[in-house]
Protein backbone atom coordinates (compact mmCIF):
# COMPACT_ATOMS: atom_id res chain seq x y z
CA UNK A 1 0.00 0.00 0.00
CA UNK A 2 1.14 3.86 -0.77
CA UNK A 3 2.04 5.91 2.04
CA UNK A 4 4.28 8.13 3.58
CA UNK A 5 7.61 6.68 3.31
CA UNK A 6 7.07 6.10 -0.04
CA UNK A 7 6.79 9.55 -0.94
CA UNK A 8 9.44 10.52 1.06
CA UNK A 9 11.92 8.10 -0.30
CA UNK A 10 10.93 9.26 -4.03
CA UNK A 11 11.48 12.94 -2.76
CA UNK A 12 14.64 12.25 -1.79
CA UNK A 13 15.74 10.84 -5.05
CA UNK A 14 15.45 14.06 -6.12
CA UNK A 15 18.54 14.86 -4.86
CA UNK A 16 21.79 13.45 -6.27
CA UNK A 17 23.47 13.00 -2.50
CA UNK A 18 20.75 10.55 -1.78
CA UNK A 19 20.42 8.40 -5.28
CA UNK A 20 24.57 8.36 -5.13
CA UNK A 21 23.63 6.53 -1.47
CA UNK A 22 20.75 3.82 -2.68
CA UNK A 23 22.16 3.34 -6.10
CA UNK A 24 19.33 4.37 -8.28
CA UNK A 25 17.65 7.28 -10.11
CA UNK A 26 13.88 8.34 -11.03
CA UNK A 27 12.26 8.16 -14.50
CA UNK A 28 8.79 9.73 -15.21
CA UNK A 29 5.77 9.22 -17.71
CA UNK A 30 4.73 6.34 -20.48
CA UNK A 31 7.20 6.73 -23.30
CA UNK A 32 10.73 7.14 -20.99
CA UNK A 33 9.49 4.55 -18.57
CA UNK A 34 8.66 2.13 -21.16
CA UNK A 35 11.96 2.18 -22.96
CA UNK A 36 14.05 1.76 -20.34
CA UNK A 37 11.49 -0.96 -19.03
CA UNK A 38 12.83 -2.79 -22.28
CA UNK A 39 16.57 -1.92 -22.00
CA UNK A 40 18.62 -5.00 -21.57
CA UNK A 41 20.02 -5.23 -18.00
CA UNK A 42 18.29 -2.25 -16.61
CA UNK A 43 16.60 -3.34 -13.51
CA UNK A 44 13.50 -1.58 -12.30
CA UNK A 45 13.56 -1.59 -8.75
CA UNK A 46 9.61 0.19 -8.19
CA UNK A 47 6.91 1.46 -10.07
CA UNK A 48 4.42 3.97 -9.17
CA UNK A 49 1.32 4.02 -12.44
CA UNK A 50 -2.25 4.71 -12.37
CA UNK A 51 -4.70 1.63 -12.89
CA UNK A 52 -4.54 2.57 -16.78
CA UNK A 53 -0.53 2.30 -17.36
CA UNK A 54 -0.89 -0.71 -15.99
CA UNK A 55 -3.96 -2.51 -17.10
CA UNK A 56 -2.29 -1.57 -21.06
CA UNK A 57 0.87 -2.76 -19.65
CA UNK A 58 -0.01 -5.47 -17.39
CA UNK A 59 2.69 -7.85 -19.58
CA UNK A 60 5.51 -5.72 -19.77
CA UNK A 61 5.52 -5.02 -16.33
CA UNK A 62 4.74 -9.15 -15.84
CA UNK A 63 8.18 -9.80 -17.80
CA UNK A 64 10.28 -7.08 -15.83
CA UNK A 65 9.63 -9.26 -12.29
CA UNK A 66 10.00 -5.52 -10.82
CA UNK A 67 10.14 -5.77 -6.96
CA UNK A 68 7.80 -3.44 -6.05
CA UNK A 69 4.39 -2.06 -8.01
CA UNK A 70 2.15 0.25 -6.77
CA UNK A 71 -1.42 1.39 -8.30
CA UNK A 72 -1.39 5.37 -7.31
CA UNK A 73 -4.08 7.53 -7.63
CA UNK A 74 -3.38 11.04 -9.49
CA UNK A 75 -3.24 12.85 -6.26
CA UNK A 76 -0.48 10.64 -4.99
CA UNK A 77 1.63 10.76 -8.27
CA UNK A 78 1.68 14.11 -8.17
CA UNK A 79 2.80 14.17 -4.90
CA UNK A 80 5.81 12.13 -5.78
CA UNK A 81 6.40 13.73 -9.28
CA UNK A 82 9.08 16.53 -10.91
CA UNK A 83 7.32 17.11 -13.67
CA UNK A 84 4.87 20.60 -13.70
CA UNK A 85 2.25 18.00 -14.82
CA UNK A 86 2.85 14.04 -13.85
CA UNK A 87 1.87 12.01 -16.20
CA UNK A 88 0.51 7.84 -16.02
CA UNK A 89 3.90 6.71 -14.49
CA UNK A 90 6.89 6.77 -12.30
CA UNK A 91 9.74 4.53 -11.64
CA UNK A 92 12.88 3.66 -9.68
CA UNK A 93 15.89 1.96 -11.51
CA UNK A 94 18.93 1.29 -10.51
CA UNK A 95 22.25 3.12 -11.75
CA UNK A 96 24.00 1.63 -14.58
CA UNK A 97 27.94 0.61 -14.28
CA UNK A 98 29.82 2.03 -16.84
CA UNK A 99 33.65 0.93 -17.34
CA UNK A 100 35.69 3.85 -16.32
CA UNK A 101 38.22 2.74 -18.54
CA UNK A 102 36.10 2.68 -22.36
CA UNK A 103 37.94 1.43 -25.22
CA UNK A 104 38.05 4.76 -27.81
CA UNK A 105 40.06 3.39 -30.41
CA UNK A 106 38.56 3.22 -34.00
CA UNK A 107 35.27 5.26 -32.63
CA UNK A 108 33.97 8.78 -32.23
CA UNK A 109 33.65 10.16 -28.54
CA UNK A 110 31.78 13.00 -27.07
CA UNK A 111 33.73 14.94 -24.37
CA UNK A 112 32.20 17.93 -22.02
CA UNK A 113 34.06 20.39 -20.08
CA UNK A 114 31.92 21.28 -16.90
CA UNK A 115 28.26 21.14 -18.79
CA UNK A 116 26.21 22.74 -16.11
CA UNK A 117 22.57 22.33 -18.15
CA UNK A 118 20.97 19.50 -16.98
CA UNK A 119 18.83 19.68 -20.57
CA UNK A 120 22.34 19.94 -22.55
CA UNK A 121 23.45 16.94 -21.24
CA UNK A 122 20.36 14.93 -21.63
CA UNK A 123 20.09 16.16 -25.35
CA UNK A 124 23.93 15.37 -25.91
CA UNK A 125 23.46 11.85 -24.59
CA UNK A 126 20.75 11.72 -27.14
CA UNK A 127 22.68 12.96 -29.83
CA UNK A 128 25.23 10.40 -29.16
CA UNK A 129 22.29 7.78 -29.45
CA UNK A 130 21.29 8.90 -32.83
CA UNK A 131 24.98 8.94 -34.39
CA UNK A 132 25.74 5.63 -32.52
CA UNK A 133 28.46 7.33 -30.34
CA UNK A 134 29.34 4.50 -27.59
CA UNK A 135 30.87 7.55 -24.88
CA UNK A 136 30.19 10.56 -23.21
CA UNK A 137 33.08 11.36 -20.93
CA UNK A 138 32.07 14.53 -18.50
CA UNK A 139 34.57 16.40 -16.15
CA UNK A 140 34.05 16.00 -12.46
CA UNK A 141 32.06 19.32 -11.79
CA UNK A 142 29.34 18.38 -14.87
CA UNK A 143 25.80 18.12 -14.17
CA UNK A 144 24.84 14.35 -12.83
CA UNK A 145 23.79 12.11 -15.48
CA UNK A 146 20.81 10.78 -13.14
CA UNK A 147 19.19 14.22 -12.14
CA UNK A 148 15.64 13.65 -13.03
CA UNK A 149 15.83 16.85 -15.93
CA UNK A 150 18.72 14.64 -17.75
CA UNK A 151 17.16 11.41 -17.41
CA UNK A 152 14.01 12.91 -18.84
CA UNK A 153 16.13 14.82 -21.59
CA UNK A 154 17.53 11.46 -22.47
CA UNK A 155 14.46 9.87 -23.68
CA UNK A 156 15.84 6.46 -22.67
CA UNK A 157 19.26 7.39 -24.20
CA UNK A 158 20.51 7.42 -20.87
CA UNK A 159 20.24 3.32 -21.30
CA UNK A 160 22.10 2.74 -24.66
CA UNK A 161 25.20 5.62 -24.18
CA UNK A 162 28.04 5.23 -21.71
CA UNK A 163 28.27 8.48 -19.39
CA UNK A 164 31.39 8.52 -17.28
CA UNK A 165 32.93 11.27 -14.86
CA UNK A 166 36.48 11.79 -14.99
CA UNK A 167 39.41 14.07 -14.21
CA UNK A 168 39.55 15.53 -17.75
CA UNK A 169 42.86 17.44 -16.89
CA UNK A 170 44.85 13.93 -16.10
CA UNK A 171 42.12 11.76 -17.86
CA UNK A 172 42.77 13.30 -21.39
CA UNK A 173 46.71 13.28 -21.89
CA UNK A 174 46.39 9.06 -21.45
CA UNK A 175 44.05 9.23 -24.90
CA UNK A 176 46.30 8.37 -27.64
CA UNK A 177 44.08 9.37 -30.29
CA UNK A 178 43.22 12.83 -31.73
CA UNK A 179 41.16 15.46 -29.78
CA UNK A 180 39.13 17.89 -31.42
CA UNK A 181 37.86 21.40 -29.42
CA UNK A 182 34.81 23.12 -30.41
CA UNK A 183 36.01 27.12 -30.75
CA UNK A 184 35.65 30.23 -32.34
CA UNK A 185 38.84 30.43 -33.61
CA UNK A 186 38.81 26.70 -34.96
CA UNK A 187 39.35 25.32 -38.45
CA UNK A 188 35.71 25.51 -40.36
CA UNK A 189 34.16 21.67 -39.74
CA UNK A 190 33.92 21.69 -43.35
CA UNK A 191 37.39 21.42 -44.21
CA UNK A 192 37.73 18.88 -41.73
CA UNK A 193 35.50 15.77 -43.18
CA UNK A 194 34.62 12.59 -41.45
CA UNK A 195 36.62 11.23 -39.24
CA UNK A 196 37.72 7.57 -38.06
CA UNK A 197 38.38 7.99 -34.54
CA UNK A 198 38.57 11.04 -31.95
CA UNK A 199 37.20 12.71 -29.00
CA UNK A 200 35.14 16.07 -29.39
CA UNK A 201 35.55 18.40 -26.72
CA UNK A 202 32.94 20.78 -25.51
CA UNK A 203 32.83 23.56 -23.16
CA UNK A 204 31.13 24.73 -20.34
CA UNK A 205 28.10 27.04 -21.87
CA UNK A 206 29.58 30.39 -20.51
CA UNK A 207 33.11 29.54 -20.00
CA UNK A 208 33.93 27.72 -22.86
CA UNK A 209 36.64 25.28 -22.30
CA UNK A 210 39.46 25.34 -19.57
CA UNK A 211 42.35 27.01 -21.29
CA UNK A 212 44.84 23.98 -19.96
CA UNK A 213 42.53 21.71 -21.85
CA UNK A 214 42.55 23.85 -24.95
CA UNK A 215 46.50 23.23 -24.57
CA UNK A 216 46.03 19.50 -25.49
CA UNK A 217 44.00 19.52 -28.32
CA UNK A 218 44.86 18.66 -31.35
CA UNK A 219 42.73 20.81 -34.06
CA UNK A 220 40.19 23.32 -32.70
CA UNK A 221 37.14 23.06 -35.34
CA UNK A 222 34.23 25.39 -35.33
CA UNK A 223 30.60 25.89 -37.01
CA UNK A 224 31.13 29.05 -39.34
CA UNK A 225 28.37 31.51 -38.81
CA UNK A 226 26.59 34.04 -41.32
CA UNK A 227 23.94 35.32 -39.03
CA UNK A 228 24.40 37.64 -35.92
CA UNK A 229 24.13 35.25 -32.97
CA UNK A 230 27.01 35.46 -30.29
CA UNK A 231 27.14 31.50 -29.90
CA UNK A 232 25.52 28.34 -29.97
CA UNK A 233 23.56 26.36 -27.42
CA UNK A 234 26.08 23.72 -26.48
CA UNK A 235 23.72 20.72 -27.61
CA UNK A 236 23.16 22.29 -30.59
CA UNK A 237 26.63 23.04 -31.36
CA UNK A 238 27.12 19.27 -30.61
CA UNK A 239 24.87 18.30 -32.86
CA UNK A 240 26.00 19.56 -35.78
CA UNK A 241 29.58 19.02 -34.90
CA UNK A 242 29.12 15.28 -34.90
CA UNK A 243 26.66 15.50 -38.29
CA UNK A 244 29.91 16.62 -39.58
CA UNK A 245 32.43 14.39 -37.99
CA UNK A 246 30.73 11.17 -38.34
Amino acid sequence: MFSKSHTKYIQSLHHKKFRDELGVFIAEGPKLVEELLQAPGLVCKALFALSAWLEANEQMVAKKNIETVFEVEDFELEKISALATPHLVLAVFEQIFVETAPALNGKISIALDTMQDPGNLGTIIRIADWFGIENVICSIGSVDQYNPKVVQSTMGSLARVNVIYVDLLSWLPEQKIPLYAAALNGKPIAELGPIAEGILLIGNESKGIHPALLDMVDEKITIPKKGKAESLNAAVATGILVAHLT
